[in-house]
């Protein structure tokens, strides 16, 4: 298993850390929100210990964040143990709550337990990978090299098009007819010029997207 720790407190961080590694799982560690929401984006863990109380941003802002992405089971720690804190973190999509002090057992448990109930429940996840190039379908995101690449939505949708039909010959009138839509008014100039920025945005691993003379295009790994 592999944990992002959140807590601005680096003894508490240091002691999760142990009882993770502990049970042989892989952990990581994050001081603030914003750093807990740019790993998340950038790494698949299987759970997410959050601290309500950070600097920069809070524990809640950063789960409502993490949200809009991810599914990933977020277990919320806080000094605050008011009824109020709770609901408003299951409100926010928290999948547990746990208050300081808190016995490291006690949370390992809680781990388990949410990581059982988010594999019970949760479809596999569409996600790709091709040498350096990750591509996450249902996140939507799509990384070179471990950095996020910026695709314009049309240039997602194109990518995700090539990725599931991987191997096909496709032409440029069935692109335009499946990703841009069948009332779509344009011509092959515009598969060519959005083929054209998505290889300029997969750098070096352009080289998956084949062009085929007179025909169109193939996603080949």
């Amino acid at each position: 298993m592999k944990i992002l720790i959140v807590d601005d407190e680096k003894m508490i961080c240091t002691v999760l850390r142990e009882y993770v590694e502990f049970e042989g799982g892989e952990a990581d560690e994050a001081a603030d929100g914003m750093e807990a929401v740019q790993k998340c984006r950038e790494n698949k863990y299987d759970a997410v210990l959050m601290d309500v109380m950070m600097p920069r941003l809070d524990g809640f802002s950063a789960v409502k964040e993490i949200r809009k992405f991810s599914q990933v089971p977020v277990i919320m720690l806080s000094a605050r143990g008011e009824e109020y804190d709770k609901l408003f973190g299951f409100e926010l999509g928290s999948d547990d709550y746990v208050t300081k002090p808190f016995s490291p057992k006690e949370v390992m448990a809680r781990v388990h337990a949410v990581i059982r109930r988010a594999g019970a429940s949760a479809p596999p996840r569409e996600m790709y990978e091709f040498e350096g190039l990750r591509i996450d379908v249902d996140g939507r995101s799509v990384f070179v090299d471990g950095e996020r690449a910026t695709l314009t939505p049309k240039e997602y949708e194109l990518l995700f098009y090539f990725v599931k039909n991987r191997g096909v010959a496709l032409s440029r009138e069935r692109l335009l007819s499946e990703v841009w839509g069948y009332d779509f008014y344009g011509d092959d100039r515009t598969v060519d010029t959005h083929v054209k920025m998505l290889r300029g945005n997969l750098k070096e691993y352009r080289k998956f997207i084949v062009t085929l003379r007179g025909l169109g295009y193939k996603f080949e790994t």
